[in-house]
C-alpha cells in the first residue's frame, strides 16, 4: 500500500503520525521490528533527555528490541529546533545501511521538514534575547502578539496569540534583525526526504476514547515518577521559556512544586493540556499536511499494515 516505491518494492521511509497517545510509538517499533527497520524519533519532547517518562519515550525494554533513534539526545538546555531535528535526520538516514526508517511522532513542523525542508533563521545575540525576555515579564502572552502585530502583522498572523514561545521567538528575530520572521522563509533548506517515495499515515483514533486514554495515561506517569524527574528539571532552573519547559504537563508540576497548586490542579491542567494539544495535531494535519497521508483507525492500521 506504499503511495510510491523505490526499486525492490519498498518505500523510502515510512511516516507515522498522530495525536499523542494514539498508539504510534507500538506501532512504529512492530513494523521496524518485522522489517529490520530502525525507529526515528519525529517528536519535538521525546528528543530531551530530561524527560522520558512524562513524554512517553519508549523504555529501555522496547529500544532493545529495535534500534532507535534521536530519542533523548538533547539535553534540557538546548532550544533544539525544526533546523536542528532536520540536519540530524539527514545525517542519520546517511548511516542506516539500507534499513528502512520509520519516522514516528507527533510533531507536524518535523515531518513537513522532512519533506518540504525549513528555512534557517538568523542567530539571536544573547543581548536581545534578554533585553525582549525582560521586558515581557509578568505581560500577558496576548499582550506581546499586540506587539507583534505592530512589529510584523504577518508574523503575528500566522501565530496563536497564546504560543507565548513563538510570539517570542518571532519579537526576538525583529528586534535582532530589523526583519519580519516570515522574510526569511523564501528559500528553505531542502528536506532530506524530499522527492522520495514515501508511505505516510496518520493515525485518528476515537476522540472520546482519545481523551480517556490521554487521561489514564497522564496518571500512570505520575504513579511511575514524572513528579521526581520535572522534580529535578526544576532544580536546574532553566529558562523558563525553553522548550522543554513547556511541556505538557510541566508548567503545572512545577506549579505544584513551588506550592501554589496542589498535585491534584496539576494533574487536571496537564490532562486538559495534553486534551488540547491532541485536538490542535488532528486540525493541524488535516489542514497543513495535504491529501498525501491517509487517515487510518490505529486498530486498522495495525492490522493492514
Amino acid at each position: 500500500m506504499p503511495d510510491r516505491e523505490e526499486a525492490g518494492g519498498r518505500p523510502a521511509a515510512i511516516l507515522i503520525a498522530g495525536p499523542t497517545a494514539s498508539g504510534k510509538s507500538a506501532l512504529a517499533a512492530r513494523l521496524a521490528e518485522r522489517q529490520g527497520g530502525v525507529v526515528i524519533n519525529t517528536d519535538s519532547m521525546q528528543v530531551y533527555a530530561d524527560l522520558r517518562c512524562l513524554t512517553a519515550r519508549p523504555d529501555p525494554d522496547e529500544e532493545a528490541r529495535v534500534p532507535h533513534r534521536l530519542y533523548g539526545h538533547v539535553d534540557g538546555a538546548v532550544n533544539y529546533s525544526v533546523g536542528h531535528f532536520a540536519r540530524d535526520a539527514a545525517a542519520l538516514l546517511q548511516s542506516l545501511d539500507g534499513r528502512l526508517p520509520v519516522f514516528v511522532g507527533g510533531t507536524g513542523l518535523y515531518f513537513r521538514a522532512l519533506e518540504q525542508g525549513f528555512s534557517e533563521l538568523p542567530p539571536v545575540p544573547e543581548a536581545v534575547r534578554t533585553q525582549v525576555r525582560d521586558a515581557a515579564e509578568g505581560r500577558p502572552t496576548e499582550a506581546l502578539h499586540a506587539d507583534l502585530a505592530r512589529h510584523d502583522p504577518e508574523g503575528a498572523a500566522r501565530l496563536r496569540p497564546s504560543d507565548r514561545m513563538r510570539v517570542m521567538r518571532a519579537l526576538e528575530i525583529f528586534f535582532a534583525t530589523g526583519r519580519p520572521i516570515a522574510s526569511f522563509y523564501g528559500d528553505p533548506v531542502p528536506g532530506p526526504l524530499a522527492g522520495r517515495p514515501l508511505q505516510k499515515i496518520f493515525l485518528a483514533p476515537d476522540r472520546e476514547q482519545l481523551r480517556a486514554r490521554i487521561d489514564a495515561r497522564f496518571r500512570t506517569m505520575i504513579a511511575e515518577g514524572a513528579l521526581d524527574e520535572v522534580g529535578r528539571l526544576w532544580a536546574r532552573k532553566l529558562d523558563p521559556m525553553l522548550p522543554v519547559m513547556r511541556a505538557h504537563g510541566v508548567p503545572g508540576l512545577i506549579a505544584h512544586l513551588d506550592g501554589v497548586m496542589s498535585l491534584e490542579d496539576a494533574i487536571t491542567r496537564g490532562q486538559a493540556d495534553t486534551r488540547a494539544y491532541a485536538k490542535r495535531q488532528f486540525t493541524w494535519f488535516r489542514h497543513q499536511m495535504g491529501d498525501s497521508w491517509r487517515w487510518m483507525d490505529p486498530e486498522a492500521a495495525g492490522a493492514e499494515l
